[in-house]
């Protein structure tokens, strides 16, 4: 639609205010920020929800396997090495790592409190980027032989540090003629890591694999081997690649199957938000009709006059079509600069929030993250932007053609 330079001018002209049309402009200033607190609001909301979702699943795949291969019949998998050799010629499997995990009770100086014992490899301990490279205290390079590996956040609630001594208790214990005698054993911590995920850091212990088999008395067994591949985007090719591979000998998890109940909540909340959050939008859009519609009500007479004057109904409808959309184009475009400006920076401005209110914005133990992520996907953006103009262009066809069909004759009767 090409629109003439009188048809510009006599639409902003609507747009400013005087006097007798002060209230139509006030209206059209809160449909505009209407729109831009909508879009605003939606587009931080998209990227937290992203951003959670990515933290997560960089932090859940990045510490377990994408897919465990566990004994079919259950308990440990013994003859681990020859099935791990075997996964490890399979297309798309980038490393395969032999693990023991269990529960056991921490007890430090008389506190006692849960842990998930996790035993793995020295090697594939430091080969491991998401632990390698998020120790804080000792080194990767310490972990091995009898020294072991806990999450910052156990270490900061029990008062520990590298060189101190931990004590585990197995729950199972050995059995006496006097009853069942708990097993305890003490290790030194050789590194404390933050991976930056509560639950992890709280509650995960690293043992290396042959104190692990002891301490649990899996012998030369292991609970199950993680697997790690090039794409796990693209893991139902890997698990059936992988199942192929271990032939029956083998039960295979992915990490969908594990986590699935957790991301399909993620995913239903996004979609809810969005919808909930569209509504903002919708709102104001309905505002834009509003305040055209009083705004055609008053320039009934000047309408009529244009008309007499030589004016089409097509000018008129595009005159009135210009005035409403360029609220919504304005408010969308504001609202897009918002949005992207405080998602790209919203960490910072929740510390700036946390530091002058002197309250917790973001609790760890609550949203599982030790910081508000965001990422921004610029097709949700593009998709957020275009809904909005497509509900403002939408907001002025009506309003627009009751202008364009106002008789000229009816408006003057009575002037």
């Amino acid at each position: 639609m090409i629109f003439t330079a009188f048809e510009r001018m006599v639409a902003m002209r609507y747009l400013r205010a005087r006097r007798q049309e002060g209230f139509i402009s006030v209206i059209a200033g809160f449909s505009l920020l209407g729109i831009a607190l909508g879009v605003a609001t939606l587009i931080i909301v998209m990227a937290v929800m992203n951003g959670f979702r990515a933290e997560l699943l960089g932090r859940v795949l990045g510490l377990n396997g994408h897919l465990n291969v566990y004994n079919v019949r259950g308990g440990p998998l013994p003859d681990f090495d020859i099935l791990a050799g075997k996964l490890r010629n399979t297309p798309g499997v980038n490393t395969v790592t032999p693990t023991v995990e269990g529960q056991a009770l921490v007890s430090v100086r008389g506190v006692a409190s849960g842990a998930v014992i996790r035993g793995v490899r020295a090697e594939d301990f430091k080969a491991r980027p998401t632990l390698a490279n998020n120790v804080i205290r000792g080194s990767a390079e310490e972990f091995g032989e009898d020294r072991i590996a806990i999450g910052s956040r156990m270490a900061q609630r029990l008062g520990l540090s590298v060189g101190d001594q931990i004590t585990l208790i197995a729950p199972q214990g050995n059995v006496t003629a006097f009853g069942t005698v708990p097993r305890m054993r003490s290790y030194p911590i050789g590194a404390i890591f933050d991976v930056g995920m509560f639950e992890y850091d709280n509650s995960f212990i690293f043992l290396p694999l042959e104190e692990a088999q002891a301490f649990f008395r899996t012998g030369d067994a292991v609970t199950s081997l993680e697997v790690f591949v090039d794409d796990p985007m693209q893991i139902v090719a890997a698990r059936a690649a992988v199942q192929s591979a271990v032939a029956g000998e083998g039960r295979v998890v992915d990490w969908q199957q594990s986590n699935a109940s957790f991301f399909t909540a993620l995913q239903v909340e996004r979609n809810v938000m969005f919808l909930i959050l569209s509504l903002i939008i919708m709102v104001a859009a309905f505002n834009i009709i509003s305040s055209l519609i009083m705004l055609v009500k008053d320039k009934g007479r000047d309408i009529a006059i244009l008309r007499t004057m030589g004016a089409t109904r097509g000018m008129v409808m595009r005159i009135f079509f210009l005035s409403g959309a360029s609220v919504g184009v304005t408010g969308t475009l504001l609202g897009l600069a918002l949005g992207v400006s405080f998602a790209l920076n919203i960490e910072s401005i929740r510390q700036v929030i946390q530091g002058l209110t002197g309250t917790n914005l973001f609790n760890a133990e609550i949203y599982f993250l030790s910081h508000l992520p965001a990422k921004i996907d610029w097709s949700e953006v593009v998709q957020v932007t275009l809904m909005a103009l497509g509900l403002s262009f939408a907001a002025t066809i009506y309003p627009s053609w009751r202008a364009a069909r106002l008789d000229p004759v009816e408006a003057l009767r009575y002037e």
